[in-house]
């Protein structure tokens, strides 16, 4: 089941997007013709990145669902940035 993704708007640009109460920038780099970002909010560090706004959405998805059971196998309580 895919979750759709919201994307928050600031001056008619993407500047991040939400999955699971978790917010994940976006930056592109042209040097590395890449998008990719990081979950924000959190102490922890968790990336992602895509070549395109697809692959960056579907990155972050599995980057937020694996924080996710990454801290239920810990036992810890998930921070949420939302």
């Amino acid at each position: 089941m895919r979750v759709c993704v919201r994307r928050i708007k600031q001056e008619g640009h993407i500047s991040g997007m939400e999955y699971k109460g978790h917010v994940g920038s976006v930056y592109y780099s042209h040097q590395d013709e890449v998008f990719h970002g990081k979950l924000e909010g959190i102490r922890d560090l968790v990336t992602y990145e895509g070549t395109d706004i697809a692959s960056l959405e579907c990155s972050f998805h599995e980057a937020v669902d694996d924080y996710l059971a990454t801290c239920k196998k810990r036992n810890d309580e998930p921070a949420g940035s939302v």
